[in-house]
């Protein structure tokens, strides 16, 4: 159907009048500029069709089309921000189809902005909470743009535990776009851990958990410095359990190190372990889980060894293995286990005569004050 685009807007509203007496199709010569003059309505399509059967000849063609079709076609043109006051020829269905189209990928590509947008958050959500923080916004945004089957996000950090130490860890992480939902996911990281400048770096794989904590980066750091993590995870039934985490360094696994699993049912008790030593830090309920909490994360934790009643700096580390801490001093050499008990007992065996000789001052005092009694009643004349 051609049109003049300056009568679009009475060309609608005469349609519409039409569909609402009851009419359901319309009938235009193809050759020629339709208006409201020119344009017929039926109200069923054997009448619509005979009426075009009987008006073809040889040098004119006409057409029906159901009106809401047609309605819908000047409503596109007059939504297509077209300027309705030229006069100008258009073909209505071709000029709908285009603006349609434009409208369909406009909305298209809102929508999936919408769902880019949605999906940095969530992965910007995940990186920051498995210790990567929040500064891969650019970088994100970009590789979901692209729309490749997977990328890649190079990350270099320098690690320590407050210690005049450099360990260079340079991560790999690993994102994938799912097949169903088209949305991306940080799926695991690989870490390479460099002691020492020219040196081959230590290489391990962690996953990211759907279902239960994942290790962050900075607990990936303290397992492949050899110490142990304790984690909540779920098993393959879905049921929770709480775990300590060590790497062995003898056995791989697919590539990896193997990571070992300490189950709560051990029987490694971490508080217990620590109150066998002379520690500062126990005696104050807030200062106790801190250093609870730090020590569960797998960090080399300083605390404050009492001894003889000396205070000194020392470093203590879990060691769910063999149930019980380890200790170092402030320059990080290892403390020996019958050392650190020795020091516990010495502790002990001060605090006892502590009070040993708190009793015997106050029996000396009680003996004292019975005598001072006794020559008083002998002072005392009899009746």
């Amino acid at each position: 159907m051609i049109i003049n685009l300056a009568d679009t807007e009475m060309m609608l509203s005469f349609a519409e009048e039409m569909a609402y007496n009851g009419h359901r199709f319309a009938a235009f010569n193809t050759d020629e500029v339709t208006d409201t003059d020119t344009i017929d309505f039926f109200r069923n399509p054997l009448d619509a069709k005979e009426y075009c059967l009987v008006m073809n000849n040889d040098a004119n063609y006409f057409q029906s089309l159901p009106i809401e079709s047609v309605i819908d076609d000047l409503r596109a043109v007059l939504n297509s921000g077209a300027d309705t006051s030229e006069n100008e020829a258009i073909e209505l269905t071709g000029f709908a189809k285009r603006e349609k189209d434009r409208r369909e990928i406009l909305e298209n590509n809102l929508n999936e902005n919408a769902m880019n947008e949605k999906n940095l958050e969530y992965l910007k959500d995940q990186l920051k909470y498995t210790g990567f923080g929040e500064t891969f916004d650019a970088e994100l945004r970009e590789n979901i743009m692209k729309g490749d089957k997977d990328f890649k996000i190079m990350h270099t950090g320098i690690m320590n535990n407050g210690l005049p130490n450099k360990d260079t860890l340079t991560v790999e992480l690993n994102f994938k776009r799912s097949e169903q939902t088209d949305m991306y996911f940080f799926n695991s990281y690989h870490v390479n851990l460099q002691k020492e400048e020219n040196k081959p770096g230590l290489e391990q794989t962690f996953y990211i958990n759907k279902d239960s904590a994942s290790i962050t980066m900075k607990e990936a750091y303290n397992l492949m410095e050899g110490r142990s993590v304790n984690k909540d995870l779920k098993n393959k039934e879905g049921e929770s359990y709480n775990c300590w985490l060590k790497i062995d360094f003898k056995q791989s696994d697919n590539g990896n190190f193997k990571l070992n699993q300490y189950h709560q049912n051990y029987g490694y008790d971490l508080e217990a372990s620590l109150a066998k030593h002379s520690i500062k830090e126990l005696n104050t309920p807030q200062y106790k889980e801190d250093l609870l909490n730090s020590l569960k994360k797998g960090n080399l934790q300083s605390a404050t060894f009492v001894v003889s009643g000396v205070e000194s700096k020392m470093f203590v580390e879990a060691n769910p293995q063999f149930k019980t801490v380890n200790v170092y001093d402030e320059n990080l050499q290892r403390i020996n286990h019958r050392e650190s008990k020795e020091e516990k007992k010495a502790e002990s065996q001060k605090e006892s005569v502590s009070k040993d000789q708190k009793k015997n001052l106050d029996s000396d005092e009680g003996d004292s004050g019975m005598k001072d009694n006794k020559v008083k009643k002998r002072k005392t004349p009899s009746l």
